[in-house]
């Protein structure tokens, strides 16, 4: 008789996440019929009595915000990957008993951009400084041979995205906000921002753009991706990104390779158009 095996994604607000739409798509396609994939509202301070509750039904875990790094202490050990931008999005639960985090992010930014023809970049440009945009130079420190420029809102913020890139071996140059519209004339630049933070910029993509890779996917397209489609430049969105985040985290969690791509792509469009 099969065992029901579980996971879930963790986060607070967590009501939008698409990411059981994702898994339970892959779980379909690869015939996993007795494996279940849902969504609980945790925050910080509920984390450690969540965790603690897991048995060994449980496969594993996606971790959103403000989760990311509150789960570190409680993990057996996490992989340089993740420790490099001390963010986990993946808990993997083993066999006998051991919490192993990983941070899928940056390798399915790097899918995304591969997606797109994107390899290789002589420099790049990143909005914005939060989160998203450490694991965007940890990216980008893999592909871009060159200067990485982070147009930011603060000294601070310019701070940290300078000590993020000594970190992870990339040179980094910030500039102000201000400025953001001159980030375009690299071949590839990354938003990082909140929803509306880059619509002022819309107006400024040039008659021949290189590729935006806008990590946003709800809405979509952001009047910066589309301005950027119009002027005919590449596009990645942050679909891509969470769709080959959770190819990762599917082959990981179950041990089943490849993850079906197109299928959860599919899911994650058609649940987008029906909200």
């Amino acid at each position: 008789m099969s065992t029901t095996r579980r996971a879930a994604v963790l986060g607070s607000p967590i009501a939008h996440s698409l990411s059981p739409v994702l898994h339970r798509a892959a779980y379909r396609e690869l015939g996993l019929d007795d494996w279940t994939y849902g969504r609980h509202e945790v925050d910080e301070a509920a984390l450690p009595a969540f965790m603690e509750r897991l048995d060994a039904t449980w496969a594993g875990l996606s971790l959103t915000m403000p989760l990311k790094r509150a789960v570190i202490p409680l993990l057996d050990e996490i992989t340089p990957t993740a420790a490099a931008v001390e963010a986990v999005n993946t808990v993997v639960l083993t066999g006998d008993g051991r919490r192993l985090g990983d941070n899928t992010d940056i390798p399915g930014m790097l899918a995304a951009l591969r997606e797109r023809g994107v390899e290789q970049v002589e420099r790049a440009s990143v909005l914005g400084a939060g989160a998203t945009a450490s694991s965007a130079l940890a990216a980008l420190a893999r592909i871009c041979t060159g200067e990485v420029t982070a147009y930011v809102r603060s000294d601070a913020r310019a701070a940290e995205m300078r000590g993020w890139g000594e970190r992870l071996g990339v040179p980094v140059r910030t500039a102000p906000w201000e400025d953001a519209a001159a980030a375009f004339e690299a071949p590839l630049t990354v938003a990082t921002t909140p929803a509306g933070t880059t619509d002022a910029l819309a107006a400024a993509v040039p008659a021949r753009p290189g590729t935006l890779f806008d990590v946003l996917y709800e809405p979509w397209p952001t009047a910066l991706a589309a301005a950027w489609a119009d002027r005919g430049g590449a596009v990645v969105g942050g679909l891509d990104l969470l769709v080959h985040q959770a190819v990762l985290q599917v082959e990981q969690m179950t041990g089943r390779s490849p993850a079906p791509l197109a299928a959860m792509r599919r899911a994650g469009e058609a649940a987008l158009a029906a909200r």
